[in-house]
């Protein structure tokens, strides 16, 4: 049976292979422009680094303003103790068992359940989590979101993030540059390429470039989606971690995932900091090579695995038991006992 453990070491690998793949992409498209354009191959250094340096600069007012204007686009009004008691307790207690300073607490007045993390670095960071949230999950599944959300900034994900966004938008710009010079006649051949016959190289390099100029960005974005959802599988790994207990995770997923209410301050921009994309279908699926988070379904079966539960084919067999034991039993099961007073099968 894996271990939570066995599952944050899986996800650090995974994250690490992807970000050392979108450098590589980065340095070979550098590579090829460069020589493409110039005939010389050591043209890409300077290529290369001008993008990376764009990028950087690009980047620098999101790491250290990025979390207000995040706050305040999404609406996000800082509270107390007194205002949010016991709020602020269950972050507290995962801010401690995270051994991480304890970041101020926002609410967002947005009945749709979610939450997320935001900030630099331990000391600077920030959650914001909606009214919906505090009014549809118990305290267990409070804890295990915020655990969720604290293992986001112990494991410096904003930062993690930043640095993939940095090199995926070198890769855009090296691209759309190359791109915009080929359309106006560049990429002549040099007289020095000509005059050692290596015309014909060049060619080769050329096309290779436009093709990669092309795909790259493309590449690029996917493993830049790849990683965002890797770091997701993370945080809930490292969540179990905090909270020892993996039950409390689960129902906050299938609940947040069955509640089909579209949360109204989330935009495509913001949707990636969220406990759960808030940007789905209806039937709370959101799975494919462009999305920010991983299916509900995977990363509730995998909290499952850690307490060596069997998997569900749906989120609602977790908050309902019955349906479970039913779909085990077959087609011989006997019926379903009756449901506990108050309790409404999601629809």
């Amino acid at each position: 049976m894996a271990t939570f453990y066995d599952q944050i070491g899986a996800n650090k690998r995974n994250s690490v292979l992807l970000v050392l793949f979108v450098v590589l992409l980065l340095g070979l498209l550098g590579l090829t422009i460069g020589w493409a354009v110039t005939g010389e191959p050591a043209a890409a250094i300077p290529s290369t680094g001008i993008a990376i340096a764009v990028g950087l600069i690009a980047a620098l007012f999101s790491y250290y303003g990025g979390d207000s204007l995040v706050l305040s686009i999404s609406g996000a009004k800082e509270v107390t103790a007194e205002d949010a008691p016991q709020l602020l307790n269950v972050v507290s207690e995962m801010a401690t068992a995270a051994n991480v300073p304890m970041p101020r607490v926002y609410l967002i007045d947005d009945t749709a359940p979610n939450a997320f993390a935001t900030g630099r670095d331990p000391k600077h960071a920030s959650v914001a989590i909606t009214t919906g949230l505090l009014q549809k999950l118990d305290r267990e599944e409070l804890q295990g979101v915020m655990a969720h959300e604290l293992s986001h900034v112990r494991n410096f994900d904003i930062r993690f993030s930043l640095m993939v966004g940095v090199l995926v938008g070198s890769i855009a710009l090296l691209a759309d540059f190359f791109l915009r010079f080929t359309f106006w006649g560049g990429g002549r051949r040099s007289r020095s390429s000509n005059d050692s016959g290596g015309g014909g190289l060049q060619i080769v390099v050329f096309i290779v470039a436009i093709v990669l100029a092309i795909l790259a960005p493309i590449m690029a974005r996917l493993v830049q989606m790849a990683v965002s959802r890797q770091r997701e599988y993370l945080a809930d790994a490292s969540g179990v971690e905090l909270t020892r207990n993996p039950a409390g995770l689960e129902r906050a997923l299938a609940k947040i995932t069955l509640d089909t209410e579209p949360l109204e301050v989330a935009n495509r921009a913001t949707q990636h900091l969220y406990f759960e994309n808030p940007i789905k279908a209806a039937t709370g699926q959101s799975s494919n090579l462009f999305s920010t988070h991983p299916p509900a379904l995977e990363r509730i079966n995998r909290l499952r695995q850690l307490s060596g539960q069997p998997a569900v084919s749906s989120p609602d067999q977790v908050l309902d038991p019955r349906i479970a034991a039913a779909e085990l039993g077959g087609a011989g099961a006997p019926a379903l006992p009756p449901a506990p007073p108050g309790w409404n099968r999601p629809s």
